[in-house]
């Protein structure tokens, strides 16, 4: 899949300042890309990871959310807590952090912790218990995983990045947010593709949703326009890898 090929013509979107992407350096199957001073490198799996600090950054799991659709009717399969927690489990056997920061919407609602399953629970507090684990608030489970362990803030210093869930309008240097679910349209090989994806401009940036039934936004929505008004560079993420998709060649809806 060519992500950087040229793409066919999209739909009209707002004219917007054209601007040099931020530059990016491949490390691995992730792609590194610098928030200010701080060195962030973007996984395939939808995580970030701060090396100098050890830290695994994971955005809207939304947990429990096919238990939530069952109790309004709808029925999916209940089997999304366990999806993401495997998948978060697999990151931090590889990766060894200390410190695992789950940045909001880790719940899919406040009822989320009771209706888990006591499997999904012991291996969630098992995941807890070997490192230090922040919750940072989200506008759905509000306080709530705290009483799994680890401890809840409505935002996160690490030296000069600043974590919350959702990101703040206008200039915010150095912030990691999530909340919006970014994904990215984009061209190959005479097909589009529509793929989950970190959003950033080198100063900022927004993490995809980790969750197994998480939607996405198009980053060339005109809610982003606010955190990017000068263009985004997408970091996509592929079958085994992240590939980086600027601002030009991103397609609308």
């Amino acid at each position: 899949m060519a992500l950087l090929s040229r793409p066919a013509p999209s739909a009209p979107r707002t004219a917007r300042p054209a601007r040099a992407a931020p530059p990016v350096a491949i490390a691995g199957d992730g792609v590194a890309v610098k928030l200010g001073d701080a060195l962030v490198t973007a996984l395939p799996e939808g995580a970030l990871w701060i090396g100098s600090a050890k830290t695994l950054i994971v955005s809207d799991l939304h947990l429990e959310k096919g238990s939530s659709f069952a109790l309004r009717g709808q029925m999916l399969p209940p089997y999304d807590t366990f999806a993401a927690l495997k998948k978060l489990e697999a990151l931090m056997a590889r990766l060894e952090p200390d410190i695992v920061v789950s940045l909001g919407d880790s719940f899919h609602d406040g009822g989320g912790v009771a209706r888990m399953r006591g499997e999904d629970r012991a291996l969630l507090k098992a995941m807890i218990g070997r490192c230090d684990w922040i919750w940072v608030e989200g506008n759905h489970d509000g306080r709530a995983p705290e009483i799994l362990g680890g401890v809840v803030r409505d935002t996160l210093h690490i030296g000069a990045l600043v974590l919350r869930h959702e990101p703040k309008a206008g200039a915010a240097p150095g912030e990691i947010a999530g909340h919006l679910h970014p994904c990215a349209k984009v061209s190959g090989r005479g097909r589009s593709v529509r793929r989950r994806c970190f959003a950033t401009d080198g100063a900022r940036l927004v993490m995809p949703a980790f969750g197994a039934f998480t939607g996405g936004l198009n980053v060339c929505d005109e809610a982003f326009a606010p955190l990017f008004p000068e263009g985004v560079l997408a970091l996509v993420l592929g079958k085994a890898r992240v590939l980086p998709a600027p601002w030009e060649r991103l397609l609308s809806d």
